[in-house]
């Protein structure tokens, strides 16, 4: 009696087209959500840089002032190379506006960090800048220079 041969055909081995593209969609989504969100916290964790170096100057200009009862706006004085200065390579930080004495009214001085062109800060439209005066006040402006302190200072 013949024996009937069954043919078998070999199992396939490899994806298919469809299995590829839809793997690549996948991964096409993910990188689009990823990619944003992680520019995103970059930025935010360099805005640290920037509100660390104000407040490292309004501390310089504080000291300054209980030893020469009066603020300065010479980068030499607060113990700085030159102002305006670098933060990294993100942030500039400029020279102090101050504001003499009067009869009236006492000195003052405000400082501020704003991003530099060209860095990537510079896309940061929730946080253009960091301000802090001789009060002690600190203050953010965005892109469009709408007050954002409450959300650039925590």
């Amino acid at each position: 009696m013949p024996s009937k041969m069954k043919l078998r055909t070999p199992p396939s081995a490899g994806f298919t087209l469809i299995e590829l593209m839809v793997t690549v969609v996948i991964a096409t989504i993910l990188v689009t959500v990823a990619i944003p969100a992680y520019t995103s916290q970059i930025r935010k964790s360099r805005r640290t840089e920037a509100r660390t170096a104000v407040l490292d100057l309004a501390s310089r200009e504080e000291r300054f002032m209980s030893t020469q009862n009066s603020y300065t706006a010479s980068a030499t004085n607060l113990g700085y190379p030159s102002l305006p200065t670098g933060i990294g390579t993100y942030y500039s930080l400029g020279a102090p506006t101050v504001v003499a004495a009067t009869a009236t009214a006492p000195a003052t001085f405000t400082a501020t960090a704003t991003p530099i062109a060209g860095s990537g800060q510079d896309k940061d439209t929730q946080c253009a800048s960091f301000t802090v005066d001789s009060t002690g006040k600190q203050s953010s402006l965005n892109s469009s220079g709408a007050d954002s302190t409450a959300t650039c200072w925590n």
